[in-house]
């Protein structure tokens, strides 16, 4: 079955980097697009940043642009989320989705990683 399992998250200060990693199974990971989405509380989960399947095209939200770096290793079927100068307010839960169409829509989520951006 698909599985979506996110890591890397924690406890950083402002100014501060972390690296997010999920680990796919389950599906074709080259074939697939992967993004990125969080959710802060008491607000609705949006996009972070997205990757095609191949790499070749990513696409971020406006408030992590030139802060954040989507990746994916389509060899270790991991998509990964460098993200740098980190400020309060990219405190939320990290969520992984996997997102294809075969003859109905195929979308799949992680379980989540907290990050904390405090001094």
């Amino acid at each position: 079955q698909v599985q979506l399992v996110e890591s890397g998250g924690g406890l950083v200060q402002p100014g501060g980097s972390l690296r997010l990693s999920c680990a796919a199974s389950g599906f074709t990971f080259s074939s697939v697009r992967m993004s990125w989405y969080r959710q802060a509380p008491g607000k609705e989960r949006e996009l972070v940043a997205l990757s095609t399947s191949t790499g070749g095209s990513t696409n971020y939200a406006d408030p992590v642009k030139g802060r954040f770096t989507i990746s994916r290793d389509n060899a270790k079927n991991t998509v990964y989320l460098q993200m740098n100068s980190l400020k309060p307010e990219d405190t939320a839960v990290y969520y992984c989705n996997a997102l294809w169409w075969t003859t109905v829509r195929n979308d799949y989520w992680g379980q989540g990683t907290q990050v904390t951006v405090s001094s």
